[in-house]
């Protein structure tokens, strides 16, 4: 069962998505299948990330991504596929790295809820 959001969380996240590009699961299943290349960030809270991830995945939370960014992926035209537990804050982190010149940024609309009711491989 997925978590009741608030109305006014749920307003900014709403706005975000008219600006960002989402996928879904499947996608980027079929993607990491495949071999492509890009950055899969894990944007929930530590705690979250280290009782599973998607294998691969990298770790910059929502609350400091902005600030680690250009560190842990200076190039701005890198493709970045950004997750967290089903879209929603992910979709935030990525209006805000679209704001700081990321141009290539994906939100995972389903994020790590929707991989595991898939069934696909978690990592710790």
């Amino acid at each position: 069962m997925s978590k009741q959001h608030p109305p006014r969380f749920l307003e900014i996240c709403e706005d975000a998505r008219t600006r960002v590009t989402e996928t879904d699961v499947p996608m980027i299943k079929q993607r990491l299948d495949a071999g492509e290349s890009f950055e899969l960030v894990d944007v929930r809270e530590e705690s979250e990330y280290a009782a599973g991830h998607i294998p691969g995945a990298r770790h910059l939370g929502k609350g400091v991504i902005e600030r680690d960014i250009e560190e842990a992926i200076p190039e701005t035209l890198t493709e970045i596929v950004l997750y967290c537990g089903g879209g929603f804050r992910s979709a935030l982190a990525a209006d805000n790295l679209q704001k700081m010149g990321y141009t290539n940024v994906l939100s995972m609309d389903g994020g790590m809820r929707g991989w595991k009711e898939e069934g696909y491989d978690v990592e710790k």
